[in-house]
Protein backbone atom coordinates (compact mmCIF):
# COMPACT_ATOMS: atom_id res chain seq x y z
CA UNK A 1 0.00 0.00 0.00
CA UNK A 2 1.03 3.79 -0.55
CA UNK A 3 0.66 5.65 2.60
CA UNK A 4 -2.60 7.44 1.51
CA UNK A 5 -4.14 3.59 1.11
CA UNK A 6 -2.73 2.59 4.95
CA UNK A 7 -3.86 5.97 6.34
CA UNK A 8 -7.62 4.62 4.74
CA UNK A 9 -7.59 1.81 6.04
CA UNK A 10 -6.76 2.43 9.06
CA UNK A 11 -9.61 5.23 9.37
CA UNK A 12 -11.67 3.55 8.24
CA UNK A 13 -11.10 0.62 10.61
CA UNK A 14 -11.25 2.80 13.30
CA UNK A 15 -14.96 3.60 12.52
CA UNK A 16 -16.42 1.11 12.63
CA UNK A 17 -16.46 0.99 16.87
CA UNK A 18 -16.40 4.73 16.65
CA UNK A 19 -13.48 6.31 17.07
CA UNK A 20 -12.62 10.00 15.66
CA UNK A 21 -10.04 10.31 13.56
CA UNK A 22 -8.36 13.26 16.00
CA UNK A 23 -7.50 10.31 18.50
CA UNK A 24 -5.31 8.96 15.65
CA UNK A 25 -1.67 9.69 15.18
CA UNK A 26 -0.25 8.24 12.18
CA UNK A 27 3.18 7.84 12.42
CA UNK A 28 5.99 7.21 9.46
CA UNK A 29 8.94 4.94 10.20
CA UNK A 30 12.47 4.57 9.29
CA UNK A 31 11.88 7.03 6.50
CA UNK A 32 14.98 6.95 4.68
CA UNK A 33 17.54 5.10 2.17
CA UNK A 34 16.57 1.71 3.42
CA UNK A 35 14.47 0.71 0.27
CA UNK A 36 16.62 2.07 -2.33
CA UNK A 37 20.20 1.77 -0.15
CA UNK A 38 21.19 -0.25 -3.17
CA UNK A 39 21.19 2.73 -5.80
CA UNK A 40 23.48 5.55 -5.70
CA UNK A 41 22.62 8.26 -2.31
CA UNK A 42 21.65 11.09 -5.11
CA UNK A 43 18.64 8.47 -6.51
CA UNK A 44 18.05 7.24 -3.44
CA UNK A 45 17.57 10.63 -1.46
CA UNK A 46 15.21 11.61 -4.37
CA UNK A 47 13.21 8.50 -3.38
CA UNK A 48 13.22 8.80 0.10
CA UNK A 49 11.84 12.48 -1.03
CA UNK A 50 8.87 11.71 -2.73
CA UNK A 51 8.59 9.49 -0.11
CA UNK A 52 8.33 11.89 2.39
CA UNK A 53 6.31 14.10 0.43
CA UNK A 54 3.51 10.90 0.33
CA UNK A 55 3.59 10.45 4.05
CA UNK A 56 2.74 13.93 5.12
CA UNK A 57 0.10 14.58 2.49
CA UNK A 58 -1.34 11.49 3.78
CA UNK A 59 -1.97 12.83 7.16
CA UNK A 60 0.75 11.17 8.59
CA UNK A 61 2.41 13.36 11.65
CA UNK A 62 4.94 11.78 13.61
CA UNK A 63 7.75 11.63 11.37
CA UNK A 64 11.23 9.46 11.80
CA UNK A 65 13.82 10.87 9.76
CA UNK A 66 16.29 8.04 9.57
CA UNK A 67 19.19 8.69 7.34
CA UNK A 68 21.57 6.29 8.63
CA UNK A 69 21.97 3.49 6.37
CA UNK A 70 24.81 3.50 3.51
CA UNK A 71 23.93 3.65 -0.21
CA UNK A 72 25.30 2.20 -2.81
CA UNK A 73 28.75 2.17 -2.77
CA UNK A 74 29.36 4.40 -0.01
CA UNK A 75 30.84 4.24 3.36
CA UNK A 76 28.83 4.08 6.40
CA UNK A 77 27.79 7.84 6.62
CA UNK A 78 28.89 10.64 9.28
CA UNK A 79 26.91 11.96 11.88
CA UNK A 80 26.70 14.96 9.75
CA UNK A 81 25.98 13.44 6.48
CA UNK A 82 23.09 11.55 7.89
CA UNK A 83 22.05 15.29 9.92
CA UNK A 84 22.35 16.74 6.78
CA UNK A 85 20.01 14.35 5.07
CA UNK A 86 17.58 14.01 7.72
CA UNK A 87 17.64 17.89 7.11
CA UNK A 88 16.77 17.48 3.58
CA UNK A 89 14.09 15.72 4.36
CA UNK A 90 12.57 17.87 7.25
CA UNK A 91 12.26 20.99 4.84
CA UNK A 92 9.91 18.28 2.27
CA UNK A 93 8.18 17.71 4.89
CA UNK A 94 7.57 21.29 5.79
CA UNK A 95 6.48 22.17 2.35
CA UNK A 96 4.31 19.83 1.67
CA UNK A 97 2.49 18.59 5.08
CA UNK A 98 -1.09 20.39 5.47
CA UNK A 99 -0.48 21.64 8.92
CA UNK A 100 3.25 21.53 9.33
CA UNK A 101 2.81 22.45 13.12
CA UNK A 102 1.08 19.29 13.53
CA UNK A 103 4.02 17.32 12.43
CA UNK A 104 5.94 15.59 15.30
CA UNK A 105 9.92 14.47 14.08
CA UNK A 106 11.68 11.65 15.58
CA UNK A 107 15.57 11.62 14.70
CA UNK A 108 18.28 9.44 15.69
CA UNK A 109 20.85 7.06 13.76
CA UNK A 110 20.99 4.53 16.53
CA UNK A 111 18.62 2.12 15.37
CA UNK A 112 18.11 -1.88 14.85
CA UNK A 113 17.78 -2.44 11.47
CA UNK A 114 14.17 -2.11 10.12
CA UNK A 115 12.57 -5.55 9.77
CA UNK A 116 14.14 -7.53 12.05
CA UNK A 117 18.21 -8.06 12.96
CA UNK A 118 19.75 -11.17 11.21
CA UNK A 119 23.04 -11.41 12.90
CA UNK A 120 24.36 -11.82 16.64
CA UNK A 121 22.79 -9.88 19.18
CA UNK A 122 24.87 -10.79 21.78
CA UNK A 123 27.42 -7.84 21.26
CA UNK A 124 24.82 -5.31 21.65
CA UNK A 125 25.86 -1.61 22.97
CA UNK A 126 24.02 0.51 24.80
CA UNK A 127 24.23 3.96 22.81
CA UNK A 128 26.72 6.23 24.68
CA UNK A 129 26.20 9.87 26.13
CA UNK A 130 28.71 11.00 23.37
CA UNK A 131 26.46 9.72 20.23
CA UNK A 132 23.67 11.40 21.82
CA UNK A 133 25.27 14.34 22.27
CA UNK A 134 26.58 13.95 18.46
CA UNK A 135 22.85 13.01 17.16
CA UNK A 136 21.50 15.68 18.54
CA UNK A 137 24.11 18.60 18.16
CA UNK A 138 24.48 17.53 14.50
CA UNK A 139 20.70 17.42 14.03
CA UNK A 140 20.40 21.08 15.28
CA UNK A 141 23.29 22.41 13.52
CA UNK A 142 21.92 20.68 9.93
CA UNK A 143 18.16 21.70 10.17
CA UNK A 144 18.97 25.51 11.37
CA UNK A 145 21.62 25.48 8.15
CA UNK A 146 18.81 23.96 5.87
CA UNK A 147 16.09 26.63 6.79
CA UNK A 148 14.01 24.46 9.44
CA UNK A 149 14.69 25.10 12.52
CA UNK A 150 10.94 24.31 13.89
CA UNK A 151 12.11 20.62 12.77
CA UNK A 152 14.63 20.19 15.92
CA UNK A 153 11.57 22.12 18.31
CA UNK A 154 9.20 19.61 16.65
CA UNK A 155 11.48 17.03 17.48
CA UNK A 156 9.62 15.23 20.00
CA UNK A 157 12.29 12.02 20.60
CA UNK A 158 15.74 10.43 19.61
CA UNK A 159 16.22 7.12 18.77
CA UNK A 160 18.75 5.50 21.00
CA UNK A 161 19.79 1.76 21.39
CA UNK A 162 18.76 1.38 25.46
CA UNK A 163 20.05 -2.16 25.26
CA UNK A 164 16.82 -4.45 23.94
CA UNK A 165 16.27 -6.36 21.32
CA UNK A 166 14.90 -10.12 20.58
CA UNK A 167 17.03 -12.35 18.66
CA UNK A 168 14.94 -15.27 16.68
CA UNK A 169 14.64 -17.54 19.60
CA UNK A 170 15.40 -15.06 22.78
CA UNK A 171 14.84 -11.39 24.34
CA UNK A 172 17.33 -9.22 25.51
CA UNK A 173 15.98 -7.43 28.46
CA UNK A 174 16.67 -3.99 29.37
CA UNK A 175 19.60 -3.26 32.30
CA UNK A 176 18.40 0.04 33.54
CA UNK A 177 22.37 -0.45 35.04
CA UNK A 178 23.89 -0.50 31.54
CA UNK A 179 21.70 2.26 30.21
CA UNK A 180 22.38 4.50 33.28
CA UNK A 181 25.01 6.98 31.64
CA UNK A 182 22.91 7.42 28.66
CA UNK A 183 19.48 7.94 30.61
CA UNK A 184 21.39 10.53 32.52
CA UNK A 185 22.87 12.29 29.52
CA UNK A 186 19.18 12.58 27.87
CA UNK A 187 18.60 15.22 31.02
CA UNK A 188 21.04 17.81 29.17
CA UNK A 189 18.48 19.06 26.78
CA UNK A 190 15.63 20.48 26.49
CA UNK A 191 12.65 18.87 24.81
CA UNK A 192 12.90 15.71 22.96
CA UNK A 193 12.64 12.07 25.34
CA UNK A 194 14.40 8.90 24.29
CA UNK A 195 12.31 6.30 21.45
CA UNK A 196 13.22 2.98 22.48
CA UNK A 197 12.76 0.32 19.42
CA UNK A 198 12.59 -2.94 19.55
CA UNK A 199 10.92 -3.25 23.06
CA UNK A 200 8.97 -6.26 22.00
CA UNK A 201 8.58 -9.13 24.36
CA UNK A 202 10.09 -7.16 27.46
CA UNK A 203 8.31 -7.45 30.49
CA UNK A 204 6.18 -5.35 31.97
CA UNK A 205 8.51 -4.80 35.07
CA UNK A 206 11.76 -3.73 32.16
CA UNK A 207 8.67 -1.25 30.00
CA UNK A 208 8.06 0.43 33.37
CA UNK A 209 11.84 1.28 34.07
CA UNK A 210 12.18 1.80 30.59
CA UNK A 211 9.07 4.89 30.87
CA UNK A 212 10.77 5.98 34.03
CA UNK A 213 13.80 6.21 32.33
CA UNK A 214 12.86 9.02 29.70
CA UNK A 215 11.64 6.47 27.38
CA UNK A 216 8.19 8.31 26.03
CA UNK A 217 7.80 5.92 23.01
CA UNK A 218 7.83 2.41 23.27
CA UNK A 219 8.16 0.96 19.93
CA UNK A 220 6.33 -2.69 19.13
CA UNK A 221 4.89 -4.24 16.40
CA UNK A 222 6.31 -7.95 15.82
CA UNK A 223 5.06 -9.11 19.42
CA UNK A 224 1.78 -7.90 18.33
CA UNK A 225 0.91 -10.07 15.16
CA UNK A 226 3.44 -13.09 16.69
CA UNK A 227 0.30 -13.32 19.46
CA UNK A 228 -1.69 -13.07 16.52
CA UNK A 229 -0.29 -15.89 15.16
CA UNK A 230 0.35 -17.55 18.05
CA UNK A 231 -3.30 -17.61 18.39
CA UNK A 232 -4.00 -18.76 14.81
CA UNK A 233 -1.99 -21.80 15.43
CA UNK A 234 -3.95 -22.51 18.40
CA UNK A 235 -7.32 -22.32 16.50
CA UNK A 236 -5.57 -24.20 13.86
CA UNK A 237 -4.79 -27.28 15.99
CA UNK A 238 -8.43 -26.58 18.00
CA UNK A 239 -10.00 -27.09 14.81
CA UNK A 240 -8.03 -30.50 13.91
CA UNK A 241 -8.98 -31.79 17.75
CA UNK A 242 -12.62 -31.33 16.91
CA UNK A 243 -12.41 -33.48 13.78
CA UNK A 244 -14.10 -31.30 11.20
CA UNK A 245 -14.49 -32.35 8.12
CA UNK A 246 -12.74 -29.72 5.62
CA UNK A 247 -10.29 -28.03 8.14
CA UNK A 248 -9.26 -25.25 6.85
CA UNK A 249 -5.49 -25.93 7.82
CA UNK A 250 -4.25 -22.11 7.83
CA UNK A 251 -0.59 -22.74 9.21
CA UNK A 252 0.04 -25.06 5.97
CA UNK A 253 -1.55 -22.20 3.90
CA UNK A 254 0.49 -19.83 4.95
CA UNK A 255 3.26 -21.78 4.98
CA UNK A 256 2.47 -22.66 1.11
CA UNK A 257 2.29 -19.01 0.37
CA UNK A 258 5.85 -18.40 2.21
CA UNK A 259 7.33 -21.18 -0.01
CA UNK A 260 5.60 -19.65 -3.00
CA UNK A 261 6.89 -16.29 -2.18
CA UNK A 262 10.04 -16.36 0.19
CA UNK A 263 10.97 -12.59 -0.75
CA UNK A 264 9.74 -11.07 2.90
CA UNK A 265 11.78 -13.45 4.94
CA UNK A 266 14.40 -15.46 3.07
CA UNK A 267 17.10 -12.71 3.61
CA UNK A 268 16.15 -13.09 7.69
CA UNK A 269 16.64 -16.34 8.39
CA UNK A 270 19.23 -18.54 8.89
CA UNK A 271 20.45 -22.32 9.84
CA UNK A 272 19.78 -25.48 8.33
CA UNK A 273 16.74 -26.00 6.53
CA UNK A 274 15.19 -27.31 9.61
CA UNK A 275 15.92 -24.54 11.64
CA UNK A 276 14.85 -22.14 8.74
CA UNK A 277 10.95 -24.09 8.76
CA UNK A 278 10.66 -23.93 12.52
CA UNK A 279 12.15 -19.95 12.19
CA UNK A 280 9.32 -19.02 9.06
CA UNK A 281 7.06 -20.20 11.40
CA UNK A 282 8.15 -19.39 15.47
CA UNK A 283 10.99 -16.51 15.08
CA UNK A 284 10.26 -13.36 17.12
CA UNK A 285 10.76 -11.38 14.10
CA UNK A 286 7.51 -13.01 12.70
CA UNK A 287 8.08 -12.26 9.29
CA UNK A 288 5.19 -14.30 8.56
CA UNK A 289 3.15 -11.03 9.57
CA UNK A 290 3.94 -9.99 5.70
CA UNK A 291 1.67 -12.78 4.32
CA UNK A 292 -1.88 -13.04 6.60
CA UNK A 293 -2.80 -10.63 3.27
CA UNK A 294 -2.76 -13.31 0.67
CA UNK A 295 -5.62 -13.91 -0.89
CA UNK A 296 -5.36 -17.63 -0.68
CA UNK A 297 -4.26 -17.34 3.30
CA UNK A 298 -7.27 -15.39 3.35
CA UNK A 299 -9.68 -17.62 2.72
CA UNK A 300 -8.21 -19.96 4.90
CA UNK A 301 -8.64 -17.51 7.67
CA UNK A 302 -12.37 -16.87 7.16
CA UNK A 303 -12.94 -20.58 6.60
CA UNK A 304 -11.21 -21.16 10.05
CA UNK A 305 -13.71 -18.79 11.73
CA UNK A 306 -16.49 -20.00 9.83
CA UNK A 307 -15.47 -23.23 11.13
CA UNK A 308 -15.10 -22.90 14.46
CA UNK A 309 -17.99 -20.83 14.92
CA UNK A 310 -20.30 -23.78 13.63
CA UNK A 311 -18.90 -25.86 15.95
CA UNK A 312 -18.11 -23.44 19.32
CA UNK A 313 -15.03 -23.95 20.90
CA UNK A 314 -15.24 -25.11 24.46
CA UNK A 315 -13.60 -23.36 27.20
CA UNK A 316 -12.02 -26.15 28.32
CA UNK A 317 -10.17 -26.80 24.98
CA UNK A 318 -9.30 -22.99 24.76
CA UNK A 319 -7.62 -23.26 28.25
CA UNK A 320 -5.49 -25.74 26.85
CA UNK A 321 -3.75 -23.68 24.33
CA UNK A 322 -3.42 -20.73 26.56
CA UNK A 323 -6.47 -18.78 25.31
CA UNK A 324 -8.59 -18.64 28.09
CA UNK A 325 -8.79 -19.89 31.44
CA UNK A 326 -11.73 -22.38 31.81
CA UNK A 327 -15.26 -21.73 33.07
CA UNK A 328 -17.08 -24.04 32.39
CA UNK A 329 -17.54 -25.48 29.01
CA UNK A 330 -18.99 -22.09 27.34
CA UNK A 331 -18.42 -21.72 23.46
CA UNK A 332 -15.87 -18.55 22.87
CA UNK A 333 -16.28 -16.64 19.68
CA UNK A 334 -13.18 -17.45 17.84
CA UNK A 335 -12.24 -14.10 16.78
CA UNK A 336 -12.81 -12.70 20.25
CA UNK A 337 -10.31 -15.66 21.05
CA UNK A 338 -7.83 -13.78 18.44
CA UNK A 339 -8.49 -10.45 20.14
CA UNK A 340 -7.95 -11.74 23.91
CA UNK A 341 -4.24 -12.97 22.67
CA UNK A 342 -3.32 -10.03 21.12
CA UNK A 343 -5.19 -7.59 24.10
CA UNK A 344 -2.65 -9.16 26.89
CA UNK A 345 0.21 -7.87 24.80
CA UNK A 346 -0.92 -4.85 24.17
CA UNK A 347 -2.53 -3.89 28.03
CA UNK A 348 1.41 -4.73 28.75
CA UNK A 349 2.04 -1.32 27.35
CA UNK A 350 -0.55 0.34 28.28
CA UNK A 351 0.13 -0.75 32.28
CA UNK A 352 3.79 0.27 32.10
CA UNK A 353 2.82 3.33 30.44
CA UNK A 354 0.36 4.00 33.45
CA UNK A 355 -2.47 4.24 30.92
CA UNK A 356 -3.58 0.98 33.37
Amino acid sequence: MRPADFAKLVRGLAEKPGVPHSRLILGGDHLGPNPWKHLPAEDSILKVKALVKDFVEAGFTKIHLDASMACSKEETPSFDKVAKRAAALCVVAEIHAPDPKSLSYVIGTEVPVPGGEIDDMSRIQVTSPDRLRETVETHKAAFAKAGVPQGMERAVAVVVQPGVDFPHNDVIAYSRHDAAALTQAIKAFDGPAFEAHSTDYQQTVHLRKLVSDHSAILKVGPEITFRFREALVALDEIEKLLALKECASVTSAVLHAMDDNPTDWKGYYLGTADEVEMLKLFSTSDRIRCYWDNPQVRAALVRLIMNLRSIGVPSAIASQFGMRDAAGMLDDDSVDLIGDRVQRAIERYYRASGWL
